[in-house]
C-alpha cells in the first residue's frame, strides 16, 4: 500500500539530508521505519549491495542534490522521464525514487520485512506543481465524497463510507510528518494524499453491494480518480522542499 512506501520515505528523508536537515544515520534510520532491513544494489562506487548509511553517502558523492517520488502507473507514468528500462522497473514496482544531479534512480523490491533497492540510470523529472496537484486533490475529494454519497456507498461499505465521512480529521496525527524542511502545507497534503490512496486502495477490493452494473462502474471510476489525484499530490509534497 502506498500510504507506507518505502520509496516516500526513501525521497523525504533524503531530500531532508541533502539540504543539510538531518545527518546520513538518520536519514537512513527514518528510512528503515520498521522494517528489518533495506540494502541498495547497483551502486557504482560499491560493487556489492550497501546498507542505507553507505548508499545515502556514496549517492551524495555522487552528485546527487535532489530527490523525486515517482508513483506511476500504466497510463499515468507520475514522476517518470526515462529511459525505458527505468520506466519499466518503476512501472512494474507501482514506485521509485529519481536523484537529480546524480541521475540515477532506485527501485524497490519488498521481501517480506526487507528491501532491495537496484539503481539505475533515470533522468530527472520536471517538478511537480504542487499547487496545483494539492487543488486538484480537494476537487477530486469533493467530487469522490458527491459521487459515492448519490450511490449510496454507505450502503455498501460502511467503513469506507465512514472514513470519507471523517475526512476532515485527515493530517492531525503525528505520523504525518514528512521530514525536517517540508512546509506544514506539504506535510498535510501528503498525509491527505496517503489516507485518500489507503480509501480508495480499501474501497477498489470488491464492487460492494451495486445493485446494478453501472453503479459498480461508477464507483470505480470516481475512486480511480481519487487514487490518480492522490498519487499526483503525493509526489509533488514529497519532491525538494520549497517555500509555499
Amino acid at each position: 500500500m502506498l500510504t507506507t512506501a518505502a520509496s516516500v520515505r526513501f525521497t523525504v528523508w533524503t531530500n531532508a539530508m541533502l539540504t543539510g536537515a538531518c545527518d546520513p544515520d538518520t536519514a537512513a534510520h527514518r528510512i528503515l521505519g520498521d522494517d528489518v532491513g533495506h540494502h541498495v544494489s547497483g551502486l557504482a562506487a560499491h560493487p556489492t549491495p550497501a546498507t542505507l548509511p553507505v548508499a545515502l553517502n556514496l549517492l551524495r558523492a555522487a552528485g546527487a542534490k535532489q530527490a523525486f517520488l515517482a508513483l506511476p502507473i500504466p497510463g499515468d507514468p507520475i514522476g517518470l522521464a526515462g529511459p525505458p528500462s527505468f520506466n519499466e522497473s518503476a512501472l512494474e514496482a507501482g514506485e521509485a525514487v529519481v536523484l537529480a544531479g546524480a541521475e540515477i534512480g532506485l527501485v524497490p523490491a519488498y521481501v517480506g520485512p526487507a528491501v532491495q533497492w537496484s539503481v539505475l540510470p533515470a533522468a530527472s523529472p520536471s517538478p511537480a506543481d504542487f499547487g496545483e496537484a494539492d487543488r486538484g486533490l480537494r476537487a477530486a475529494l469533493i467530487q469522490a465524497a458527491d459521487s459515492l454519497a448519490e450511490l449510496d456507498v454507505a450502503k455498501w461499505k460502511p467503513e469506507i463510507a465512514d472514513a470519507l465521512i471523517d475526512i476532515r480529521k485527515i493530517g492531525s496525527g503525528k505520523g504525518d510528518d514528512l521530514a525536517p524542511g517540508y512546509e506544514p502545507r506539504a506535510v498535510k497534503t501528503a498525509a491527505t494524499a496517503r489516507r485518500c490512496l489507503a480509501i480508495a486502495d480499501a474501497a477498489l477490493d470488491d464492487d460492494g453491494a451495486a445493485i446494478t452494473g453501472a453503479d459498480a462502474d461508477a464507483r470505480r471510476r470516481t475512486l480511480l480518480e481519487l487514487a490518480a489525484a492522490a498519487r499526483r499530490a503525493l509526489v509533488a509534497a514529497c519532491g525538494p522542499p520549497v517555500s509555499f
